[in-house]
């Protein structure tokens, strides 16, 4: 699926998910992201119960986001109570949902100025 929103310049937008991947900004991303307002980097998971919550965090932190999107993959799965505490006490709230409404969620955000990011499992 293509999604094209307008959005602020600085920021990273996601313009298409599918294909095992992603296109932010004009990049093209196979496997999965972690999209930053700075930059996007490539994310060491295959699903939502596998995630590191220490790793996710340390990546999370010094772009200080207040609440991170994670993309399940094609079906919504809820955010493991682990991983939950580890950003809360990190101070970022977060929130599951499948992968294409979670690069929508995103780009929504993004457009108004949230301090937001989005952790992507690509769809199979």
């Amino acid at each position: 699926m293509e999604v094209i929103r307008n959005s602020r310049a600085d920021r990273p937008l996601i313009q298409r998910y599918r294909g095992g991947g992603f296109t932010v900004s004009g990049g093209r991303y196979v496997g999965p992201v972690v999209v930053l307002p700075t930059e996007t980097i490539f994310w060491p998971v295959a699903d939502i119960a596998a995630i590191d919550g220490a790793w996710l965090a340390s990546i999370l932190v010094p772009a200080r986001v207040s609440l991170c999107i994670i993309g399940c993959g094609a079906r919504m799965a809820p955010v493991p109570a682990a991983l939950r505490q580890i950003l809360k006490e990190a101070g970022i709230g977060t929130d599951s949902m499948e992968t294409g409404a979670a690069c929508r969620t995103y780009n929504m955000l993004t457009a108004e100025g949230r301090a937001v990011a989005a952790a992507l499992i690509p769809l199979a």
